[in-house]
């Protein structure tokens, strides 16, 4: 089996006129049985990582869990250096959670890595207070999804010039992942980490 996941694609985001912050797609593909979709693609912001790694700290008391990259007071959003540091080290957490069968088994995690639900959401979903299970969520999730890099060059292959469809990514990378749509999901809406 084999998990291999991505933090890629950092982009600033404007909450107002006044706060902005970089989230990062992750991207994962993996044959792994621990997995409900094999391939997934989320954005996430720095400040919902501390909150992914308090969560699995919290139920794994036995592990010590890896540590996210600092909280620098002099990161600059618009530094190219310190952005991709720090995608950096986001990118190695994940490797290291996941090559954790315990963690594995935390529902959050796959709820953080595999929709675009908010924390408050992952942790109602969690603890039962929502409609759908966590396998309905990552369904639903998916199947509202978008392609991902792989199938848009195979598409592109398929069309010669055909009409394209709606489902088209927004990021013009060949990245799937748009950034301004929740497909359903509600968007986190909490104000930027100083």
């Amino acid at each position: 089996e084999f998990v291999t996941v991505l933090v890629r694609d950092p982009r600033i985001q404007k909450e107002d006129s006044w706060h902005s912050y970089v989230d990062y797609e992750i991207f994962i593909h993996t044959n792994s049985m621990c997995f409900t979709r094999k391939t997934t693609c989320v954005r996430r912001r720095f400040r919902e990582f501390v909150w992914l790694r308090q969560k699995l700290q919290k139920n794994a008391v036995l592990i010590q869990l890896p540590e996210l990259p600092s909280k620098s007071p002099f990161f600059n959003m618009n530094n190219p250096h310190h952005v991709d540091h720090r995608r950096q080290g986001l990118q190695e957490f994940l490797e290291k959670i996941l090559q954790n069968a315990l963690l594995l088994s935390d529902s959050r995690l796959h709820l953080f890595l595999q929709t675009q639900l908010s924390p408050e959401d992952i942790e109602a979903c969690v603890s039962g207070q929502t409609k759908y299970s966590v396998a309905d969520a990552i369904h639903k999730f998916a199947s509202l999804k978008r392609r991902f890099p792989i199938e848009d060059k195979e598409r592109k292959r398929g069309e010669n010039d055909a009409e394209s469809d709606s489902e088209s990514s927004s990021s013009g990378l060949g990245h799937s992942c748009d950034d301004s749509i929740s497909h359903g999901c509600k968007a986190s809406t909490v104000p930027e980490e100083s």
